[in-house]
């Protein structure tokens, strides 16, 4: 048999039973953007993943885009420019209540993390009737943070005027500026606050309240369409947050690299605030999620649905459950 022939027999054989004549590569990693709301230490897991290579293993090419708010990633879900957001509960009900169809698959707090603080001049609610309030956009979780804020002032939202600033860092600066009185910020923003000398005015994080307050989000045709994908960046996260919780130096060196905080008490408190609220297998609670419905509902909000099923799908998580990943993490990691 000539040399060709046998060459044309080889390649003739190796398409039937389901084989390649050429050397096997490495499958490409997929392009994997997950949205961030802001520069916010909820976000951490995903910064010390991505630092110990997790998402590399799991064949995934991670990017982390500031989206400057909650809800304003959801746009960018429905085209497909991102595959998760990082937005609590708030943004996503708002997003479905306008025709969206997003799920919160994972939680990273199950707790408000906000304390609202005022321009130090002004020391009594009433000082901020007419004054200018800042959020990160409409519908987020600072958004929602505002009206609680307000309510327990014995205020309501039309005795202000509430306008989109950007996240936790934008706000402390536009309240520093004089652009706005008054906003909702979390760590690492809290403390430089309290540093710089703003009014801690309400304590909403002191108050523990139940609150399904940073989620990792998808739209449902996402999630019904690339579980395999959504599980292993799951697993890769939650895997960041155990490193987080179990190897407090490391956590730290990350998070001044990430936030760009020089001072190490600064570095410490958002490292602490972390480690106290990050939940066990990232894993929604039925309390937090209901709590945002009912409270939403009390400010006049016209939601799409009243059922948490509508908003929050934990079915990514309960089949690393199944499988025993989240298991072998735990007793790697000695989680329990």
């Amino acid at each position: 048999m000539g040399r060709g022939r046998i060459h044309a027999f080889g390649a003739a054989l190796a398409l039937l039973l389901g084989v390649s004549m050429h050397p096997v590569t490495a499958a490409e990693p997929i392009a994997f953007k997950v949205g961030l709301a802001a520069l916010v230490n909820t976000a951490l897991p995903l910064f010390l993943a991505e630092d110990a290579g997790l998402y590399q293993r799991e064949g995934l090419k991670l990017a982390l885009p500031e989206m400057g708010g909650g809800s304003k990633g959801a746009q960018a879900l429905k085209t497909g420019a991102i595959q998760v957001m990082h937005v609590g509960l708030s943004g996503v009900i708002d997003s479905n209540s306008k025709g969206d169809d997003l799920r919160v698959i994972a939680s990273l707090s199950n707790v408000i993390r906000f304390v609202f603080f005022t321009a130090p001049e002004i020391k009594q609610p009433q000082g901020l009737v007419g004054r200018t309030l800042g959020v990160s956009s409409f519908g987020s979780e600072s958004d929602s943070a505002v009206s609680l804020a307000l309510k327990k002032l014995g205020l309501t939202r039309d005795q202000v005027k509430i306008v989109e600033v950007g996240g936790s860092p934008q706000r402390l600066a536009a309240i520093k500026s004089g652009t706005i009185q008054g906003a909702a910020v979390n760590e690492p923003a809290l403390t430089l606050a309290r540093e710089q000398g703003l009014n801690p005015m309400v304590d909403l994080l002191a108050a523990h309240t139940p609150w399904l307050f940073t989620g990792l989000s998808v739209s449902r045709p996402y999630l019904e369409g690339h579980r395999p994908e959504l599980q292993r960046f799951m697993k890769a996260t939650i895997e960041g947050a155990y490193i987080g919780l179990t190897d407090p130096a490391r956590a730290k060196q990350v998070i001044a690299r990430a936030y760009k905080l020089a001072d190490p008490k600064i570095v410490d408190i958002t490292y602490t605030d972390f480690k106290e609220q990050m939940p066990r297998h990232a894993m929604p609670t039925k309390e937090a999620a209901a709590n945002v419905i009912d409270q939403l509902q009390a400010f006049g909000a016209k939601l799409k649905s009243s059922r948490i099923e509508d908003y929050v799908d934990t079915s990514v998580i309960a089949a690393l459950e199944r499988d025993g990943t989240l298991a072998a993490l735990d007793q790697k990691y000695g989680i329990k």
